[in-house]
């Protein structure tokens, strides 16, 4: 075998090898953390793919063993086929302390043949109030989509596959999500109230179980943090925010593809932002919103 050959084998298998390493079993970083008996693990490979699913007794979820500090972390999530008025699937980050921080996708359950709202929500120090919905542009309950946090010291990015739909930045003066350490969770629960059309539509049981699944788990490029109360812990992942790939260059702003993704989004599926809700906020606009779009 020439030395090209002998080159081209390296790198394929290396590849493989990264490829099959970032592939995560569920219980190498998470656990059902409630609802056990409704969380599934199908196929013939156990722990790649999990199912999570609520009956009128319960929801279900999972939660990462450890806290993060910055980080790129990422699933895959299928969500429920046909009628799933208010409930709420959900992929998010929260820290464990009375001013909490967090992050969320919450997917809000339809009504048959209507189109799936996706909530995004921001919470720093306690507050949140920082909501946003979305269309979005497939159906998400036909295959796999890939949902990512993007989170380092200047800025927080929500990625659906490639495509950024929200930006939070690190704003001086203003509360950010630093020193917290954060969890990662998936969920299915129980949003009749709001989910869907503000809680005018109810979730039927006689449609349960309703089920959702997530796959690929990716929370590796990050940094894990074993005892969030450690100062020294927390400043060793700032410094390692400063040489990994999620804290470096192209990711401490926007570029002009994120640009362009966030201003399509607004354009063609925003469909409520907390920052045009002066109702909501008696006329005020919260001081982040001046760099919440581009």
């Amino acid at each position: 075998m020439g030395k090209t050959n002998s080159a081209l084998l390296v790198v394929c298998f290396s590849a493989l090898f990264i490829s099959a390493a970032q592939a995560s079993w569920f219980w190498n970083d998470f656990y059902a953390f409630f609802g056990q008996n409704n969380v599934k693990f199908p196929g013939p490979k156990v722990g790649r793919t999990v199912v999570l699913s609520m009956t009128n007794q319960t929801g279900s979820g999972f939660r990462s063993y450890s806290p993060y500090l910055f980080g790129r972390f990422s699933i895959k999530i299928k969500t429920m086929k046909g009628y799933s008025a208010g409930t709420v699937t959900a992929f998010h980050m929260a820290s464990n302390s009375k001013n909490w921080c967090e992050l969320d996708y919450e997917f809000l359950g339809n009504v048959t043949g209507q189109p799936y709202n996706l909530q995004t929500n921001i919470f720093v120090e306690g507050i949140g109030n920082r909501e946003q919905r979305i269309n979005l542009w497939f159906d998400p309950s036909a295959a796999y989509h890939e949902y990512t946090f993007l989170w380092n010291q200047k800025q927080v990015l929500f990625l659906v596959d490639t495509i950024v739909i929200r930006v939070f930045k690190n704003q001086q003066g203003l509360p950010y999500l630093d020193y917290q350490p954060m969890f990662v969770y998936g969920s299915e629960w129980n949003g009749d109230d709001w989910a869907t059309r503000g809680g005018l539509d109810k979730i039927n049981w006689a449609y349960a179980p309703f089920e959702a699944s997530f796959t690929a788990f990716n929370i590796h490029n990050s940094c894990k943090v074993k005892n969030p109360l450690s100062l020294n812990q927390l400043h060793t992942c700032y410094r390692k925010a400063r040489i990994s790939t999620y804290g470096q260059g192209v990711n401490l702003s926007l570029n002009k593809k994120q640009i362009n993704d966030l201003r399509w989004i607004r354009q063609k599926y925003l469909t409520y932002d907390y920052c045009i809700d002066k109702a909501r906020f008696a006329g005020k606009v919260p001081p982040e919103c001046r760099q919440n779009w581009p």
